[in-house]
């Protein structure tokens, strides 16, 4: 992911300005020639991206994360298979790629953060930006608690065999761990060795020593990158971006040659249409779209705020939001043939157990009209369905010693979330040739999703407060660096022994509702308080081509409601539906389903309304701020907002036979423009390494 460098301060506008490219340096010299008046504010002075393709892999790493391996799969898994890839893609055609078109031509029009963009539409709105930035500090804390779990089990991928083989030994009694023996040896490792969780949320513990290290070293990572920017930007966007999907194909052709592979590709695309009528597969279907996109998180704005003022954003949106979907397709075929392939083992497994008790009845004379007709001796040339056509004749003469062994049962036990990836997918690398290797791979390509993901969502958090903020702008390092300490401070709370049950309530609380709302009011604000067909006016100045009509009907009602009826939906579950977790009993060796206790319910309130709660402050605050101008300093105030925000640019301003800054209005007042330069080309401004590099080369 490509770290962005901070707006130029005033005390560095000297550097910068030396620093500026000949071409540049050519239209400033034409505009100051022609008496051109240089806009407000950064613009003339905000980096941009090195080239598109590497805005385009920034906007895809960021969107492209943990929840296309895991969440996307076990949804697609859980409600219908190729049934809910229909419904996703229409939420995606109807809802999911117009929001993302309007988050990307509103940053791309107004040139700052999600603060800044709300403000300068309304100051009434300013709060959504607030609410978006806390969104993204509470993700940010839970989101590198994973990647320090990846970082966990890729440090012990390097061991033959793997440490989640199998079941360790009690040296005490000398036979196997219990708990292990209860469960699996990839629980055992997941719940006991990685984690050491507790019963219960309300059991904390002590601190995880190893996980707390590994957590330290993911905020590291994230702060070094941070701060000094990526100085081979390219190389290193394009492995971060490129290597997951390199991993996702050698995973499918090395799935493919598995035994058990076609039988979960023809689970996962076997549609169900009758799930359809169940109203929680939409809800989970536009949640799913909602969290792939990253909308409302602000970072969608901030990377789309440095693109060149013609950028075709309209196109970026399509082309993302296909990545996203043929990724999250992508993903989703390597874990149904990795699950084809575990639960073909398990049914073999069963089969082989079952004869051989069938052979113990043999010796002892046992022989009966049920016996079966297959050769019991040689249990690999017995079939499945062979198996189940006598079970299904004979299962209940047999006693309940000899069980049904059943794929589609196995494929139906999903594994939702951090289980899909720390639990199914390492049992069944386990039985690879070669084990090792590919749990390095798979947990180096979650390590690369992950720190993508991250790396956007940290920029949703610094650029809004470096736009809106000068001091803090003027002080990015000190900014960065202390983001990154607060959140290893307060991440140390999923280093507890009861950790998980917190990831889980972050996960599952903490973004979903906050989220929600902040779109709502995006979408409003965008469709109604500033107006849809003025927006559209403004991406056509951008674009030099109007987008459909069709737009302004899809943001002012069908979007809009959508967002609502999701809001709703959720609040509803919440109200009549107890929030739960699931708790991992250490007595019983399995995971139990838990009611969270009062004070975790006062405490995921509180998160929500932390989250939330900026929106109404800003706009009680603006209300009051204006309410002291009297009416008529209210209603100026209300004309020099508008007044800023009216066009994104003068139609003369971006003519691209044009090459002057936007002219003054006939009242005097100049209307806020993009960059003035005018100029349709990607550009990077110089680190400070690269001037001083200059300035040796020109001595």
């Amino acid at each position: 992911m490509m770290e962005k460098p901070p707006l130029p301060s005033d005390e560095e506008g000297t550097r910068m300005g030396e620093s500026r490219s000949e071409a540049e340096l050519l239209v400033l010299g034409v505009q100051g020639t022609s008496g051109g008046v240089a806009s407000s504010g950064d613009a003339d002075d905000r980096p941009a991206w090195d080239s598109k393709l590497q805005y385009v892999l920034a906007q895809v790493g960021f969107s492209v994360g943990l929840g296309n391996v895991w969440r996307f799969p076990y949804l697609c898994h859980q409600n219908g298979g190729g049934a809910f890839m229909v419904l996703y893609v229409m939420l995606l055609v109807v809802v999911g790629v117009p929001l993302f078109f309007m988050e990307l031509a509103a940053g791309q029009c107004i040139r700052q953060g999600s603060i800044g963009v709300w403000k300068h539409i309304s100051p009434k709105l300013a709060g959504i930006g607030y609410s978006s930035c806390m969104v993204c500090f509470f993700v940010a804390l839970y989101y590198n608690v994973i990647i320090a779990w990846s970082l966990f089990y890729m440090g012990n991928s390097f061991q033959y065999p793997l440490p989640w083989e199998q079941c360790p030994i009690n040296m005490t009694t000398n036979n196997t761990v219990k708990e292990c023996s209860g469960s699996s040896p990839t629980s055992y490792f997941w719940f006991r060795k990685a984690l050491d969780i507790t019963d219960s949320i309300d059991e904390s513990g002590e601190f995880n020593p190893i996980m707390t290290g590994c957590l330290l070293a993911a905020w590291a990572i994230v702060c070094l990158a941070m701060i000094k920017g990526i100085k081979s930007s390219a190389k290193v966007m394009y492995f971060s971006s490129v290597f997951p999907y390199a991993v996702l194909f050698i995973f499918l052709v090395r799935g493919l040659m598995l035994d058990g592979a076609m039988e979960g590709i023809a689970y996962m695309f076997y549609p169900k249409i009758e799930i359809w009528a169940e109203v929680q597969v939409w809800r989970q279907a536009a949640t799913q779209v909602f969290f792939a996109l990253g909308l409302g998180y602000g970072s969608v704005i901030a990377y789309s705020s440095y693109n060149p003022i013609h950028n075709n954003c309209h196109r970026d949106a399509l082309m993302v939001s296909c990545i996203n979907f043929m990724t999250s397709v992508l993903a989703s075929l390597v874990v149904f043939v990795v699950l084809g392939f575990r639960a073909k083992n398990i049914v073999l497994n069963c089969i082989t157990q079952n004869l051989g008790l069938l052979n113990d009845m043999a010796t002892h004379g046992s022989n009966h009209h049920w016996w079966p007709w297959f050769n019991m001796s040689d249990p690999a040339s017995v079939t499945i369905p062979d198996y189940r056509e006598w079970y299904h004749h004979y299962g209940s003469q047999v006693g309940t010693n000899i069980t049904d062994c059943d794929l589609d049962e196995e494929m139906n036990k999903g594994v939702e979330g951090t289980g899909l990836a720390f639990i199914a997918f390492t049992e069944a690398m386990a039985q690879f040739p070669a084990s090792p290797f590919w749990s390095t791979l798979f947990f180096l390509m979650l390590l690369n999703l992950g720190m993508s993901t991250m790396f956007g969502t940290m920029q949703g958090i610094l650029t809004p407060l470096m736009d809106n903020f000068s001091l803090l702008g003027r002080h990015r390092t000190m900014l960065t660096v202390c983001s990154c300490a607060l959140g290893f401070v307060i991440g140390l709370l999923f280093t507890q022994r009861s950790g998980n049950y917190f990831v889980m309530m972050f996960d599952d609380y903490s973004a979903t509702l906050p989220l929600i709302i902040v779109v709502v009011f995006e979408t409003f604000a965008v469709a109604w308080v500033y107006g849809a067909d003025r927006f559209l006016d403004d991406i056509e100045i951008m674009l030099k081509w109007r987008p459909p009509v069709l737009y302004k009907y899809l943001w002012k009602y069908v979007c809009l409601f959508a967002m609502v009826g999701l809001l709703a939906a959720s609040l509803l579950r919440m109200v009549f539906k107890r929030p739960t977790y699931t708790a991992w009993n250490h007595t019983t060796a399995s995971e139990t389903t838990l009611e969270y206790p009062g004070w975790a319910l006062a405490m995921l309130a509180m998160l929500i309304l932390a989250a939330t709660l900026p929106v109404p402050v800003g706009y009680f605050h603006s209300w009051l701020k204006n309410r002291g101008m009297g009416p008529e300093g209210e209603l100026a105030g209300q004309e020099i907002d508008r007044e800023r925000y009216t066009k994104c640019n003068s139609r003369d301003a971006l003519d691209s036979n044009s090459q002057h800054t936007p002219s003054v209005e006939d009242d005097g007042r100049p209307r806020a423009s993009f960059l003035p330069l005018g100029l349709d080309h990607y550009r990077l401004l110089p680190q400070q390494e690269d001037v001083e590099e200059e300035e040796e080369d020109t001595m």
